[in-house]
């Protein structure tokens, strides 16, 4: 498959990677690529390869989000390309592109990317683009398991795009909370592990010209833009997420409603003049960035 613009003609899917670990303290992920190592039968497929890749071994040794810099914002196609960035992750990106892009022959045809929230995020699957298989791969998995969310985090290209699906046209994240970082939840674990393995039997299907029917039509939360916390001049956070607001991932925030409290106890209320669906509320690791959720736009589309 060629890795080219937005809706090229895909006919056979050949290899898929499924990626786990590029956050180290997300355990979801990078023991379900151990188990997978461990019991390849699970992920295999009679039409096309998979392979398994835990993404960050060092940081996931030490159990942190990453060692040096954040591995998902490393797949930038110009730092890729920068022989003078050397961190450990900037070249664990370059390692991972090799393996999975730069080769033609072993080159991966879909990506999936395993991440986990301490944010209320269910089963949301995160599209880097607006690929049609992309599109109706989504409307399915979320028309058979009504947990599944679907989150539009678009780039204007490629070269845009610093994750790690930006290596591949096909595929997506999928991203599962809440839970803590640094630990498995046997129930989220299941419910991925299930995720991943319709997925690949869809891709299956696709390959043998069986596509599962669906309704054409899906329900996708677009983004809007990132919110921060409330600071003061000093820099400093003055306020948390309200009550009202905490664990109300993909609910509507109307005009007027709480959103922070600050520690002098006076509530915070959104100004906006439109309805917004919040998500990503209160992740623990976007507290370094000073970001206390994205905002998104909810939208139902034919596909």
């Amino acid at each position: 498959m060629a890795n080219s613009g937005v809706g090229v003609i895909v006919n056979q899917i050949n290899r898929v990677a499924i990626v786990g670990g590029t956050h180290g303290n997300e355990f979801t992920g990078a023991y379900l690529i151990q188990k997978f190592a461990q019991f390849p039968d699970l992920v295999a497929r009679p039409s096309f390869e998979t392979i398994t890749l835990l993404a960050n071994p060092n940081a996931f040794a030490v159990g942190r989000r990453y060692v040096e810099k954040d591995l998902n914002r490393c797949f930038l196609k110009q730092d890729l390309q920068d022989p003078t960035l050397s961190s450990y992750e900037e070249l664990q990106a370059k390692s991972i592109q090799d393996t999975l892009a730069s080769n033609r022959d072993k080159q991966a045809d879909f990506i999936l990317d395993l991440h986990s929230s301490t944010a209320n995020m269910g089963l949301t699957i995160i599209l880097v683009n607006s690929h049609p298989l992309n599109l109706k791969l989504a409307a399915y998995l979320s028309q058979i398991n009504p947990l599944v969310r679907v989150y539009r985090c678009s780039f204007k290209s490629i070269e845009e795009n610093p994750f790690v699906n930006s290596l591949c046209e096909l595929g997506f994240a999928i991203e599962v909370g809440p839970i803590a970082q640094g630990l498995l939840k046997a129930e989220l674990f299941q419910k991925t592990e299930e995720l991943i393995s319709t997925v690949l039997d869809y891709i299956e299907g696709f390959n043998q010209g069986k596509i599962p029917s669906f309704k054409e039509t899906l329900i996708l939360y677009d983004h809007l833009s990132v919110v921060g916390y409330p600071k003061g001049q000093n820099g400093k956070i003055f306020g948390m997420i309200h009550p009202e607001l905490q664990d109300k991932d993909y609910q509507a925030l109307n005009p007027g409603d709480p959103i922070f409290l600050a520690f002098d106890g006076k509530t915070i209320i959104y100004e906006g003049t439109s309805t917004v669906w919040p998500i990503f509320i209160n992740e623990a690791a976007y507290y370094e960035k000073g970001i206390a959720m994205c905002f998104t736009q909810r939208q139902q589309i034919n596909i």
